[in-house]
C-alpha cells in the first residue's frame, strides 16, 4: 500500500522536477515542443511496433503456436503508448524502453527471472497418487 501511494505521488513530482530542470536549460517553449515531439514520435513508433507484433502474432496463430511473448509484447506496446501520451520525460523514457524490442526482451527476462527460480523449487511439493476406477455395482 505504501509503495503504491509513493508511486502515485512520486511520479508526478519527478515529472515536474524534470520539466523544470529541462525548461531551465533549454527554455519553456522548447520544453513544450520537446514534450509534443516525443509524444508524436512515440505514438508513431507504437503504431509501427503494434502492427508488427499483430502480424507476428497472427502468423504464429495460423501455425498453432501462439507464444506468451507475443501477448506480453502487445500489452507492453499498449502501455508504452499510454506512457508516451502522458506528458513528461520520465514516462517518455519508460515508454521508449518498452517500444524497443531489444530492451523489451531484457525487461521481460528481468521480470520473469524471479518467477523461474520460485517455480524450480515447486517440484518438491508433488504428491503422488493413484486413480482407482470403481463402478457403482461393485460397491
Amino acid at each position: 500500500m505504501n509503495s503504491f501511494f509513493l508511486l502515485i505521488i512520486g511520479l508526478p513530482v519527478l515529472e515536474i522536477f524534470l520539466m523544470i530542470k529541462v525548461g531551465g536549460e533549454i527554455g519553456a517553449f522548447n520544453t513544450i515542443a520537446l514534450i509534443f515531439l516525443t509524444a508524436i514520435i512515440g505514438i508513431y513508433f507504437a503504431k509501427l511496433q503494434g502492427i508488427q507484433t499483430l502480424k507476428s502474432g497472427m502468423a504464429n496463430l495460423y501455425q498453432n503456436k501462439l507464444t506468451a511473448y507475443d501477448l506480453l509484447s502487445g500489452a507492453s506496446i499498449a502501455i508504452a503508448a499510454l506512457l508516451l501520451i502522458i506528458p513528461g520525460f520520465f514516462s517518455d523514457f519508460l515508454g521508449f524502453l518498452l517500444l524497443i524490442p531489444f530492451t523489451r526482451k531484457i525487461l521481460f527476462n528481468i521480470a520473469f527471472r524471479k518467477k523461474r527460480k520460485v517455480n524450480l523449487n515447486d517440484h518438491d511439493k508433488t504428491i503422488d497418487g493413484e486413480i482407482v476406477d470403481r463402478k457403482k455395482d461393485d460397491l
